[in-house]
């Protein structure tokens, strides 16, 4: 064989690599609403920069006739690019191969470049579309996935992991997706659960649809289990490619810088009219957050979950921030466990990679009621606690409006590390409501007017922020329209923090 026939070889070898499942298998993957395995990488990765790695590698089973049917690559698409300039390592499951499905062979595959990611100190990107473990294989496709979920966990508040569900992921191939840091799936096309409908049917006699148990919608509101949902794999990619420039390479690297034009100090004298005279009546967290980051370009995780609490990315100065945000226009801005939970997690991903928090505190208190005490309220709010007190990151906090009990010392209040505490003159700080304090204190007394009297002068002593200034618990009060000045000083004045919790293997968050 000359030169030429082995270029000729080569060539071939490579077409037939990329064709995947084959050409039928390809257009039923279309018709269903799904890119191919490569097209999502062409998409996600910057322009030419997607360099594949074992793209020959085939299985090496034999049973059940399967021996016979090998196809290079064995279904996934591994390898490194780039994203806006930055090393980034991709799998991409290809579903025309196997149903996507994980052997032994496409594992090491997805080891390799995970452990090269480690290394390297760059992300993994997963775009996931798999029908679980290949049955052929038994316990070797199984080994595969303990594999890669070791990887994951040891990889976890290292690396950054991302995972995109972008079809039918069943069985072992939704717990790796669920120890990454981040999960986005698409509407209508993609789905998550351990156990699909007719195993449930034939052991729970329940009769539920596969959007109904693990689409896009049931796992961004109402498991938690999904951050973001996207109408389709276009929009998916591009708000990875969005997600990733808010994070920084690895647990030793800061967060990129981005250029704006948006003054520093800028002044919104708008922000003095947001929250209203009645500190009972709602208003909306987020139009606080979008007048004060750059650009006005928030970033929010899970919107649809745990309405109450409201978690994302902004940037201030061109710096990323982690904002955690009590939202009165939902539950009254309430902590229950949902909430909790949600916040807990986004803290503590935020303190892995040296993202900085800012906390914007309008919280009544912790959601009363039997649900939510036999649900664990004292150890999922906790978490949360946790969370925070555990976090060595420039932490500020700027109390908006209320700011009620252990509530208030559960969203970072100085007493547990924030670095710089703020708030606003109509702040209210105190262990309760005033209706509710004067009940205790004065319940003997039933005139009305004597009450409303009493109540008066209650919350002319309680219900403010001097208090809790005249003790140092509050640094600064400031008027609404120097929010994004006064924030953006503290994180300039923070930016060179440097904490160490004492030495430990891991603490024991209260899961």
């Amino acid at each position: 064989m000359n030169i030429q026939d082995k270029f000729k070889k080569f060539e071939d070898l490579n077409i037939a690599a990329e064709m995947g499942g084959g050409k039928d298998r390809i257009e039923k993957q279309k018709s269903n609403g799904r890119l191919t395995a490569r097209e999502r990488i062409e998409i996600l990765m910057d322009k030419d920069s997607f360099v594949e790695m074992d793209k020959f590698v085939v299985h090496k089973s034999v049973d059940f006739g399967i021996g016979e049917q090998k196809i290079l690559g064995d279904g996934f698409v591994t390898g490194y690019g780039k994203i806006d300039g930055r090393l980034i390592f991709v799998f991409s499951q290809d579903f025309t191969v196997f149903g996507g499905s994980l052997s032994r062979t496409n594992a090491n595959k997805i080891v390799k470049i995970m452990d090269l990611a480690l290394k390297m100190g760059a992300p993994v990107i997963g775009l996931n579309d798999s029908g679980g473990a290949r049955i052929q294989e038994g316990v070797e496709s199984l080994a595969g996935y303990a594999d890669i979920f070791y990887r994951n966990v040891i990889s976890s508040g290292v690396i950054p992991q991302i995972s995109a569900i972008l079809g039918p992921c069943a069985g072992g191939a939704v717990y790796s997706p669920a120890i990454t840091d981040f999960i986005l799936m698409t509407k209508d096309t993609s789905y998550m659960f351990v156990t699909g409908p007719e195993v449930i049917k034939t052991v729970t006699h329940e009769d539920v649809t596969k959007e109904e148990l693990g689409g896009a919608l049931t796992h961004n509101s109402k498991s938690g289990v999904a951050h973001l949902m996207a109408e389709n794999e276009e929009q998916a990619l591009s708000m990875i490619r969005e997600l990733v420039s808010f994070i920084p390479q690895n647990n030793k690297e800061e967060t990129p810088l981005r250029y704006t034009n948006d003054p520093s100090d800028r002044i919104d004298e708008s922000l003095d009219r947001i929250i209203p005279e009645d500190s009972n009546k709602p208003y909306d967290i987020k139009d606080i957050i979008n007048k004060i980051v750059d650009d006005e370009i928030f970033y929010e995780i899970q919107s649809f979950y745990a309405q109450n609490i409201v978690v994302g990315f902004g940037r201030m100065g061109g710096k990323s921030v982690g904002f955690v945000a009590n939202q009165p226009a939902y539950l009254a801005g309430v902590l229950d466990i949902n909430a909790s939970i949600k916040a807990a997690r986004f803290v503590r991903f935020c303190d892995a990679f040296n993202i900085p928090l800012v906390v914007l505190e309008d919280v009544p208190g912790f959601l009363p009621g039997t649900a939510q005490e036999f649900g664990g309220i004292i150890k999922h709010g906790a978490k949360l606690l946790y969370a925070f007190a555990e976090a060595t990151v420039p932490k500020i906090t700027l109390i908006t409006r209320k700011a009620y009990g252990g509530a208030y010392d559960v969203m970072n209040s100085k007493h547990i590390g924030a670095d710089y505490n703020f708030a606003y003159p109509m702040a209210e700080i105190a262990v309760m409501g005033v209706e509710g304090a004067v009940k205790i204190l004065y319940k003997n007394i039933t005139d009305t007017e004597e009450l409303k009297k009493i109540q008066d002068e209650y919350k002319d002593k309680f219900a403010n922020p001097y208090k809790a200034a005249e003790v140092g618990y509050i640094d600064e009060i400031i008027y609404p329209r120097e929010t994004r000045k006064k924030i953006i000083q503290a994180l300039l004045m923070t930016k060179n923090k440097n904490q160490k919790n004492l030495s430990r293997k891991h603490g024991n968050i209260p899961l």
